[in-house]
């Protein structure tokens, strides 16, 4: 008979050998306890908490690919090159608060209940209004009882803290610092650990830059670290920004910086768009004026991730100094991308474009490899179920998303995902902290939309929308820049299958029925 364990004959082995081979097994054993913080039956375990990974997670707000450069952002450069980048991932809905609520809650619009920013379907009263409280199905709420040190600072939802700031402090959480409306960086509120704390105007007239929000957040995340790693203590951190979102406000020793950058000129840059969709229309061509607007604001756009650069820099060389880097995970993402230009559209998001819905998402850490880069479609809604993972909980198959683990830790080649879900609901209102441009920014109505990398059915956006039932797809093989609709070219068997995917998915619910929705059979 052979062992199993070790390949050779078991009759004749020594006493010595089998004692030795089960020690080093038992050793074994131990460090993967005590790495993954997993005991008997996949749960975490006590005893091996303080082991346990730490989590970093830094989500800036509007923060498109074309700002991840090592001109303006070294430090995610170097994240890259240490990590993996997440190429192919792909936001439930490129704006604010149903993205945040499917990244807390690892839900889809369509179970969460978050459509919107503002409204009975949107932002913070939305999200604590869903039957069940949604602030007790996040990751924070998970991980703390696994033991975790949970700290939220920065930007939360919109609608928390207005009009006036709450000491309210949701659960999950035991280190809150958190804002209500602190777009324009000075002159707002934070609800610190339950007293609310006024921070004034910045230069001029003030001249008092340490109110700048992005770096106050760094002064508590580093606080924060220093506190978890002196209570010898697992901790997961999010540190929400709201650089760069307009009005796009640098730090005040950044605001002379990189004079004469301009906007990215690609294919779709002022250009008109073949068969476009009803909101989009034919479109005039933007102004000499409307351009030079463009590139002033992109510039400010530049100048305020150099402080979010900084600060994470700044939590890096904090978690050194702990001697907490080397069982860290540090994950950089933003809520949404952002467009300035492309399709003659004045700066904005909302729309199925790549530009707003395929954004940075970054992850280093213990056994990820580094500088590789990762095609597999992934969601925001991935994230909740791989924090858990990292942390040492089973996900709840209730989540539609699926943990990433895999992925970070690579071994046997898994089947994955082709396709990613998009829903959104529009068009937003003059009450919305994200209706920019009006409908010069774009501003689409109600669709649902499928971002597909697949054999079958190709690399492509596909759009359904509700009101008007017109439908888009984009090749984005051969249309890099999604200008030219050709969704009457396709044939009656792909658009019968690409409407078939898109139902699925948006009738999915929990992570197998969404998981089998996107087609992991296939690719």
């Amino acid at each position: 008979m052979q062992s199993i364990v070790s390949g050779m004959p078991t009759r004749g082995r020594s006493r010595r050998l089998r004692r030795a081979l089960i020690l080093a097994f038992g050793l074994l054993s131990a460090v993967v306890i005590a790495h993954w913080g997993y005991g008997p039956g996949g749960t975490a375990s006590t005893a091996s908490a303080v082991q346990r990974p730490n989590i970093v997670f830094v989500l800036t707000d509007d923060l498109d690919w074309s700002l991840v450069t090592a001109q303006y952002m070294p430090h995610v450069i170097d994240l890259e090159r240490r990590g993996e980048s997440f190429d192919h991932y792909i936001v439930s809905d490129s704006l604010c608060c149903p993205s945040r609520s499917s990244i807390f809650t690892g839900l889809f619009p369509h179970d969460s209940g978050v459509y919107t920013n503002t409204g009975a379907d949107g932002g913070y009263y939305a999200f604590t209004h869903h039957k069940p409280n949604l602030e007790t199905r996040t990751f924070a709420a998970a991980t703390q009882q696994a033991g975790y040190l949970n700290s939220m600072m920065g930007k939360y939802l919109n609608g928390y803290g207005e009009p006036a700031m709450t000491t309210r402090i949701p659960p999950g959480w035991s280190d809150w610092h958190v804002a209500g409306n602190a777009y324009p960086e000075f002159n707002y509120d934070l609800n610190e650990n339950g007293a609310v704390v006024h921070y004034g105007p910045g230069p001029p007239p003030a001249r008092n830059a340490a109110n700048y929000l992005t770096d106050v957040l760094a002064v508590r995340a580093t606080a924060f670290i220093d506190r978890a790693a002196t209570a010898h203590r697992p901790f997961l951190m999010e540190v929400g920004t709201f650089a760069p979102h307009r009005p796009y406000t640098p730090a005040p020793r950044n605001r002379h910086d990189l004079p004469g950058l301009k906007a990215p000129r690609d294919a779709s840059f002022n250009a008109a768009n073949v068969n476009p969709p009803d909101w989009l229309g034919k479109r005039r061509k933007l102004t000499r004026g409307q351009v030079a607007k463009i590139d002033g604001e992109y510039r400010r756009r530049a100048q305020a991730v150099e402080a979010v650069d900084r600060l994470l820099g700044l939590v890096e060389a904090r978690l050194s100094a702990r001697g907490l880097a080397h069982n860290t995970y540090i994950v950089f993402s933003s809520d949404n991308g952002y467009h300035m230009g492309q399709h003659r559209l004045l700066p904005g998001k909302e729309t199925a474009f790549d530009t707003d819905i395929r954004v940075p998402l970054i992850i280093a850490g213990p056994g990820v490899p580094a500088g590789k880069v990762v095609s597999q479609v992934v969601q925001n809604v991935d994230l909740y179920p791989t924090f858990l993972q990292l942390a040492g909980r089973k996900p709840p198959a209730s989540v539609d998303g699926h943990s990433l683990v895999p992925l970070l830790h690579p071994g046997a080649r898994v089947m994955w995902p082709t396709a990613a879900l998009i829903e959104h609901h529009g068009p937003s209102d003059v009450s919305d902290p994200d209706f920019e441009n009006g409908e010069l920014g774009g501003n689409p109505s109600p669709y649902e939309a499928i971002r597909i990398s697949n054999g079958q059915l190709g690399n492509a956006v596909y759009v359904e929308y509700a009101r008007t039932g017109k439908r888009e797809y984009y090749d984005i093989d051969k249309d890099p820049y999604e200008r030219d609709n050709i969704y009457k070219l396709l044939s009656p068997g792909k658009r019968a299958r690409l409407h078939a995917m898109l139902l699925g998915l948006e009738r999915c619910h929990g992570a197998a029925g969404c998981w089998a929705a996107a087609d992991p059979q296939v690719g």
